[in-house]
C-alpha cells in the first residue's frame, strides 16, 4: 500500500459515508487487503492480516465467491473489446445473449428484458411499467401499489414507498413518499398450510384491502416467499398464490421482487416456483453478476410490453446512462452459466442441511427468539436489538464475517462453501451469540 493503514482508515472516517451509518460518529470499518474463494483478507491493525469466511456473500451477491477464474476471464475478455457504450441506438452481444438467457430461465410468460443499474432501480422501473400499463388501459385512477407489511424493496424513493412504513428503514421519510396501500404481513412459516386459521384470517383481511382499493391499485409488489432486509421472514407459498388470484380478479399486475431470492437462494431457481406462480413483472439483481458489477433486470410479459409501448409516450420512460453495461452483461452471463452448469440445487440443499445443523444449538441460548433456515439462508432471531460491534467482532475472532441488523444474526453464504466452512459459520454465529449472554 502507498499509504499506511491508519491513514486510509482516518481518511475513510473523515470523508466516506457507509451504508446506514453516521458520519459524525462512524462505526468501525475494516480494511480489505484481498479476497479469494469464500474468504476475505482483512488488515488486523497490527501490520498483518486475518482471513475470514464471508458469510454474507457481500450482501448476498457473491454466490461463486471471489476471484473465480471463469468470471475473471469474462471481465478481461470484454475489457479487451470495449467496456461501455450507450444503449440508446446501439446494442451489443453481451446484452443480447444475457437477455436471451434470462428469458429462458425465468417463468415462461416473461419475454422482454429491461436492464437496470441496481436492484432498487429495477423496482423503480417495474412500478413505472405498472403505472404506464394502467394509463394505457384507460385506468387513470390506478396510481398506487398494493403490498404487505414487512417488505423491503430498495433505497430510492419509489421503492422506499413500498417498504414497511413503520418498522422499515425508511420511516423518516413518511409524509414525503407516495402513500401506498398496505395489507397485513403474511403469517410466518414457509410450511404453514392453506387451511391454517392464521392464514385464513390473513387471506380474508387481504381480500378486503384489495376490494376496497380495487380502482386505485395498479399492481401488487412483493418479495416472494422470503422478505429479505425487512426481517429475513419466510411465509407460505399459499400467500403468493392468493396474491396472484387477487391480481387476476381486479386487473392488477403482479410484480415479484426476486432481487434477494433469485438464482437459487431459497432452494428453487426463483422463489415464485415454490408457489407455481408466474408474475407479470419480475425484478432480479444481486447474484446476477456473481457480485462483480452492479446490474439488475426487469422482465415483463408481452402483454405488459406491448400495452406500454402502444400507450401514451410510446415507450417505457426510463433510460439509465449505464444501462446494459457490456462488462456487467458479460460477467452476468458467465455467472448464470456457471450456476446452471452445476447441480446448484444439490449445493443449496447441502448448505441448507449444514446451516440447519450448525445453527440448531443457538435455539437453546437465552435471548434467542427463533432459529430458521430456508434454502441457503440461515437466521437466528434475538429477543431484542443486536449488539452489532460485539457480535461482528466475536464472529470475526472465530474466522467468520457477518453483518447482523435489527434483531437478526444471519448468513447467506456463497454456494461454493465447503461443508467444513458451513459448519464453521454455524458454530461462529452460535458461539458469538452465546458469548454475549
Amino acid at each position: 500500500m502507498s499509504r499506511s493503514v491508519g491513514e486510509v482508515l482516518r481518511q475513510d472516517a473523515a470523508l466516506l459515508w457507509h451504508p446506514y451509518a453516521s458520519l459524525s460518529e462512524p462505526g468501525r470499518v475494516r480494511l480489505v487487503r484481498g479476497a479469494s474463494g469464500v474468504r476475505l483478507r482483512l488488515d488486523d491493525g497490527q501490520g498483518g492480516t486475518v482471513e475470514a469466511i464471508d458469510a454474507m456473500a457481500s450482501w448476498w451477491c457473491a454466490i461463486h465467491g471471489y476471484r473465480h477464474p471463469v468470471l475473471d476471464r469474462a471481465v478481461r475478455d470484454q475489457v479487451a473489446e470495449f467496456s461501455h457504450v450507450m444503449f440508446g441506438g446501439l446494442t451489443h452481444e453481451p446484452a443480447v445473449a444475457l437477455g436471451e438467457r434470462l428469458v429462458e430461465i425465468t417463468p415462461a410468460p416473461l419475454q422482454h428484458v429491461f436492464f437496470c443499474d441496481s436492484g432498487s432501480v429495477s423496482v423503480e422501473v417495474a412500478i413505472k411499467l405498472a403505472l404506464q400499463y394502467q394509463v394505457a388501459r384507460g385506468r387513470h385512477g390506478r396510481t398506487r401499489m398494493l403490498t404487505v407489511r414487512g417488505g423491503y424493496h430498495g433505497d430510492t424513493f419509489t421503492p422506499m414507498s413500498v417498504c414497511d412504513p413503520v418498522n422499515g428503514m425508511h420511516s423518516l421519510f413518511t409524509g414525503a413518499l407516495t402513500e401506498q396501500v398496505f395489507g397485513p404481513q403474511p403469517p410466518a412459516g414457509f410450511d404453514r398450510p392453506a387451511d391454517d386459521p392464521e392464514y385464513l384470517a390473513w387471506a380474508d383481511a387481504l381480500r378486503a384491502v384489495a376490494a376496497e382499493h380495487r380502482d386505485q391499485v395498479a399492481a401488487i409488489v412483493v418479495e416472494p416467499i422470503l422478505q429479505g432486509a425487512g426481517g429475513m421472514y419466510p411465509y407460505s407459498p399459499a400467500c403468493l398464490r392468493l396474491l396472484r388470484e387477487l391480481a387476476d380478479e381486479y386487473g392488477f399486475l403482479l410484480i415479484l421482487d426476486e432481487i434477494a431470492t433469485g438464482f437459487g437462494r431459497t432452494g428453487t431457481l426463483f422463489a415464485s416456483e415454490h408457489a407455481g406462480v408466474d408474475p407479470d413483472i419480475l425484478c432480479v439483481g444481486k447474484a446476477l453478476t456473481g457480485g462483480y458489477l452492479s446490474l439488475a433486470a426487469t422482465l415483463c410479459t408481452t402483454d405488459v410490453a406491448r400495452t406500454v409501448s402502444d400507450g401514451p409516450g410510446g415507450a417505457l420512460m426510463h433510460g439509465p446512462t449505464f444501462m446494459a453495461n457490456p462488462l456487467a452483461c458479460a460477467v452476468a452471463l458467465a455467472s448464470v452459466e456457471l450456476l446452471l452448469g452445476q447441480d446448484w440445487s444439490a449445493e443449496v440443499s447441502r448448505i441448507s442441511a449444514g446451516l440447519t445443523a450448525g445453527l440448531a444449538p443457538a435455539a437453546d441460548l437465552s435471548g434467542v427468539k427463533d432459529v430458521r433456515v430456508l434454502g441457503a439462508v440461515g437466521v437466528v432471531q434475538l429477543g431484542g436489538p443486536v449488539d452489532l460491534p460485539r457480535l461482528t467482532e466475536a464472529a470475526l475472532r472465530r474466522g467468520v464475517w457477518i453483518r447482523p441488523f435489527r434483531d437478526l444474526v444471519y448468513t447467506m453464504p456463497p454456494y461454493v462453501c465447503t461443508d467444513e466452512e458451513i459448519a464453521l459459520i454455524g458454530s461462529a454465529i452460535t458461539e458469538a451469540i452465546a458469548e454475549g449472554n
